[in-house]
């Protein structure tokens, strides 16, 4: 597949993502602020920080290195033994399931059972929904090589959908099943998506249109473990770099969750605050989750396909450099603008989009001063994102081992600065402890694309250079949305609250304007692709 090609349908691979997250963000707050007026502040803390970190944690550990190692290269491999080596997902699933499901029901503080009911039961659930989402994986690395955006679009917009509308079901007519409540919905989610990767494929293999696009796999049965004489089960090529991957998956699982870590094992916090701040966190992260991710996810596709994996940049075909060096620069600025928008307006309306969504409950407290922090840590997420998706998939297994080792510091210096800064600042200093670690893989991973292109005239990390007319505009912004505030919300009424809104969407309005005039081959890059 022609580069050009490979970059059109990874951006709409992304783009798609990244409507399809949108409407999981939706349903996720509408679902949020309606428990909120239901169930306790104690009970959604459990259920989004504790039990979702099981969950979590499990399907990480269990696939995130497969998919790293699988989806590398290009699509044309032996997919037997790819296949195989994807099934062991699951039984690592199990093995991890078991360890930290004893872990969560015998060594953690139990909530109280008049508070939270149901307790062991969720954890057996969302243990259990994490072994049932991993029997799907070589179904969902499959789809991916191959860039199938309708079906990722479908599957994971019905799971969401049946979970959703199962919650407000259950939550008003049983609201005193507490857990049985989340657990059921759970077990729906991951079963209704595992069945549409297996239904599509079963009607796809064998048709006139698998044939005709030359699929790799001819039947369903191909897509079970299978043991090819005179051959080894897996490609021990791939094998070797899971196990690099792994080693790596380990550590980013602590970086990306570490303040749930924290609130789990170290207590700092009790379930009500956890709840809190978990409606914050996903508040904040709205634009990183409907972006940023479906971004990262597919470009690592589309940058794993065009260049290859532990060549240097001499070695590889030049036009295929350019072309990456061009969408990297071009992501690089896209993402940044995305995040500079957020934190400048992030900044001075937080403390109102808390009160509309939750009330005092939420606007009251750390609440808006989580948000803020949590508007500045977007930034350092959006850039994060793409430098890291692209060494990511370009680093050898011997580059990726040495990156573990810079992971494993950084996982123990971040753990000490969460628990610390908590202790000082409260839930606000998980989010300040977020924004160091992420900034630490940001200079480790530009210095490497830095490094990457020195021998080429390509040099994508420009893209992190705003134009000086639009960073003046954010600047001057962010002085009137912040007087804006002091001034007019949010205890002023809904008069003075409407002329902050205005003044925010004239100051957005001319940002944008700004952004359209000095930014064209950004505009350009966006509208073709």
């Amino acid at each position: 597949m022609a580069a050009q090609d490979v970059l059109g349908q990874t951006a709409r691979l992304a783009s798609s993502s990244a409507l399809l997250q949108v409407l999981f963000r939706l349903l996720t707050f509408g679902l949020n602020a309606f428990t909120l007026r239901y169930l306790s502040r104690e009970l959604i803390g459990v259920v989004n920080v504790r039990l979702t970190l099981l969950y979590s944690t499990v399907v990480f550990l269990a696939r995130e290195a497969f998919r790293r190692a699988c989806l590398s290269g290009s699509a044309k491999r032996n997919w037997t033994k790819t296949i195989n080596l994807l099934w062991l997902t699951v039984p690592l699933g199990v093995f991890w399931s078991l360890i930290l499901g004893l872990v969560w029901l015998h060594l953690l503080e139990v909530p109280d059972p008049s508070v939270v009911p149901h307790y062991q039961a969720g954890v057996v659930a969302f243990g259990l929904s994490a072994i049932i989402e991993l029997l799907g994986e070589p179904f969902w690395v499959l789809a991916q090589a191959h860039l199938f955006v309708r079906l990722k679009v479908i599957a994971e917009s019905l799971s969401v959908v049946s979970k959703c509308v199962l919650t407000v079901t259950l939550v008003i007519l049983y609201p005193q099943w507490g857990l049985y409540i989340f657990s059921l919905a759970q077990l729906l989610y991951v079963s209704v998506l595992v069945m549409c990767y297996v239904i599509y494929f079963v009607m796809f293999l064998g048709s006139p249109e698998a044939t005709k696009k030359s699929f790799p796999v001819a039947r369903v049965k191909a897509l079970l473990p299978s043991f090819v004489e005179d051959e080894t089960f897996v490609n021990w090529k791939e094998a070797r770099l899971t196990w690099s991957f792994f080693k790596q998956s380990f550590l980013k699982q602590i970086l990306t969750e570490g303040e749930r870590y924290v609130m789990t094992f170290l207590n700092v916090l009790n379930f009500g605050d956890q709840g809190v701040y978990d409606i914050v966190n996903n508040l904040g992260s709205l634009v990183a989750r409907f972006i940023f991710l479906p971004i990262e996810e597919s470009f690592y596709v589309f940058f794993a396909k065009v260049l290859e994996r532990g060549k240097t940049v001499k070695d590889q075909k030049q036009d295929d450099v350019a072309m990456a060096a061009n969408v990297l620069e071009l992501l690089l600025k896209l993402v940044l603008l995305i995040g500079l928008t957020i934190t400048v307006f992030g900044y001075a309306y937080s403390q109102l989009a808390l009160d509309i969504y939750g009330g005092s409950m939420l606007s009251s407290g750390t609440g808006p001063d989580l948000l803020r922090c949590y508007s500045l840590y977007v930034l350092f997420l959006a850039v994060n994102g793409v430098t890291e998706c692209f060494t990511s998939a370009l680093m050898c297994k011997e580059e990726v081992d040495r990156y573990n080792f810079v992971m494993l510091a950084l996982s123990f210096i971040f753990l000490c600065i969460s628990y610390f800064l908590t202790h000082w600042y409260g839930s606000v200093g998980f989010i300040l402890a977020n924004c160091f670690n992420m900034g630490i893989r940001i200079a480790h991973s530009t210095h490497y694309i830095h490094h990457y292109f020195r021998e080429s005239p390509h040099r994508p990390l420009t893209g992190l250079l705003p134009s000086p007319a639009l960073l003046l505009v954010y600047i001057l912004s962010a002085v009137l949305t912040a007087f804006s505030e002091v001034w007019f919300c949010c205890d002023k009424g809904w008069l003075a609250r409407l002329i902050h809104i205005s003044t925010g969407a004239l100051c957005l309005a001319a940002t944008l304007v700004t952004m359209f005039c000095t930014e064209t081959k950004l505009i350009h890059f966006v509208r073709s692709q």
